[in-house]
């Protein structure tokens, strides 16, 4: 295809940079190079035009190169305070070749003869944006295509079309270009952005609430691509604390959105519940909200005051962001598919998965679990830093705690595979020191009991009330900062986890 004509508002000679290439179709590309030199000439007259920008427009959505050059200099510039101009940049492409083709450095000063851009350059800036994400949804399909006609014997359809979704993610979220390297200037400034929301907020939190400030005292919160693993023995409330985080997390972006304020803590949640029935979930959180025992909300038997507050509380509910997906024996790729759904029309920050080894990996590796779980554990951590989020995974531990005397669980306990512990960003044990206090219940004295049964009995009933209703998170792995125990109070008759009300949590027994 001959070149365009000249990219200039008066008659000069110069020539353009060459438009969209036909493909083998002979259709051309989505592009407008005459928009791009446009928009380019009006940021060259007045640098506040990038700025103004709503559009995240970077040098790899222009179509020219030299286009994309230009655009990458006067950012350059901007950031180092320096006015963008022909004649600053001109230093800069006096020996460039693909400028030379256009007639040198004047195309620089071509490109603001008439200061058309100026009109619109919010117009310009996003329809060279569209037309990038066009562009890249024409190769991901062109690759589509010759994927699935490969019919050779190593080919996985399944594979193919989340290969293929994880692409179209990508060209959705304006991402295609999200593999290439960032700069330590780009990481700094999202590291000054974190430190100054964790400065605003007042309580220290720089990620998502959990909800539970003992927790977010102790992490700062929960924090984008983190995998974070949630560990217990059977009994120990593994899913009530998540339940409980998934919920105050959604509340608090609710809240957020209804009353606003300066820091958003919350998002919208997705639930992955592999265990319980989405109803069962939905009666688990309305027993915790309205505080009636989930035992009580099944069998029906309600006061009416105790009816009109499980009313209430699922008033308030119905416009909670919190979604609950409760397919059995999931995939990891059918919940990497799921998820993504979920991030384009809802826009989720928090993911929860309960639980782990309900999961299922390729069938290539369902021939060794410990592979399998690895391929699962490392299938989320991927996840996590694919959609930006926080996961939540809960995980089993194995039954070697309960044969030690010390029943308080260590990160060898995870179950099946240490490629949990090494891929996880952070590892938190919940312990309950009452749950295995109750199992050692001696019996009840009576009439004609001992001396020595009844003062046995009080000791363990001292005991026993000074552990109810105690809890312990115990941060067994933390990247981003120390390790240590959290004390939490749970509410066993409503399965809710709260931040214990005290000034020293010394006072709580857990040194």
């Amino acid at each position: 295809m001959p070149d365009q004509a000249l990219m200039t508002r008066s008659e000069d000679t110069a020539s353009a940079p060459p438009a969209a290439k036909a493909g083998e179709s002979g259709r051309t590309l989505p592009a407008n190079v005459e928009a791009e030199a446009a928009f380019l000439g009006a940021v060259l007259i007045d640098n506040r035009v990038v700025e103004d920008l709503q559009t995240p427009l970077a040098a790899q959505h222009f179509y020219a190169p030299i286009h994309g050059k230009i655009f990458e200099r006067v950012l350059a510039l901007i950031d180092r305070n320096a006015t963008a101009s022909p004649v600053t940049l001109k230093p800069y492409f006096e020996g460039d070749e693909a400028l030379s083709e256009l007639g040198g450095t004047t195309y620089l000063a071509q490109l603001t003869a008439d200061g058309q851009g100026l009109l619109a350059p919010r117009d310009l800036a996003q329809q060279i944006y569209d037309l990038a994400l066009l562009r890249e949804l024409v190769t991901v399909g062109r690759e589509l295509v010759e994927g699935a006609l490969d019919t050779s014997e190593t080919v996985e359809p399944m594979k193919q079309i989340e290969e293929a979704e994880a692409s179209l993610f990508q060209v959705a979220e304006g991402a295609a270009s999200g593999s290439e390297a960032s700069s330590f200037r780009s990481a700094a400034l999202t590291a000054l952005k974190l430190a100054e929301a964790a400065m605003n907020s007042g309580g220290g939190v720089s990620g998502r609430t959990s909800g539970l400030s003992s927790i977010d005292d102790k992490t700062a919160g929960l924090h984008d691509s983190d995998l974070i693993i949630l560990a217990g023995r059977p009994g120990m409330g593994k899913t009530s604390l998540a339940t409980n985080i998934a919920f105050n997390c959604a509340e608090e972006y609710l809240n957020f959105q209804r009353d606003g304020g300066e820091v958003n803590q919350g998002a919208p949640v997705a639930f992955f519940s592999l265990e319980m029935s989405a109803d069962q979930l939905a009666t688990r959180i309305l027993a915790e909200q309205a505080e009636i025992s989930s035992e009580s909300l099944r069998s029906g038997k309600l006061t009416r005051e105790e009816f009109q507050k499980l009313a209430n509380a699922s008033q308030r509910l119905t416009e909670l962001p919190l979604y609950i997906d409760d397919t059995p024996a999931l995939s990891i790729s059918g919940l990497r598919n799921r998820a993504r759904r979920l991030k384009r029309k809802h826009d989720i920050g928090l993911i929860v998965v309960d639980y782990l080894q309900l999961m299922q990996g390729s069938k290539r590796s369902q021939e060794n679990r410990v592979n399998e779980i690895s391929e699962i554990s490392r299938g989320l951590k991927t996840l996590a830093k694919e959609l930006a989020v926080p996961v939540i995974a809960l995980s089993q531990l194995s039954r070697a705690v309960e044969q030690r005397e010390d029943k308080r669980p260590m990160l060898s306990d995870l179950r099946e595979s240490g490629s949990i512990e090494q891929d996880a960003d952070m590892v938190w044990f919940i312990f309950r020191a009452d749950y295995y206090h109750e199992a050692s219940r001696p019996d009840m004295p009576t009439e004609n009991s001992s001396a020595d049964a009844a003062e046995k009995y009080a000791i363990w009933e001292e005991r026993f009330l000074e552990l109810k209703n105690r809890a312990t998170l115990i941060v067994a792995k933390q990247r981003h900062g120390s390790t240590g125990n959290v004390p939490l109070h749970f509410q066993s008759e409503i399965t809710k986890f709260t931040s214990p009300n005290m000034k020293d949590y010394s006072d709580y027994g857990y040194e």
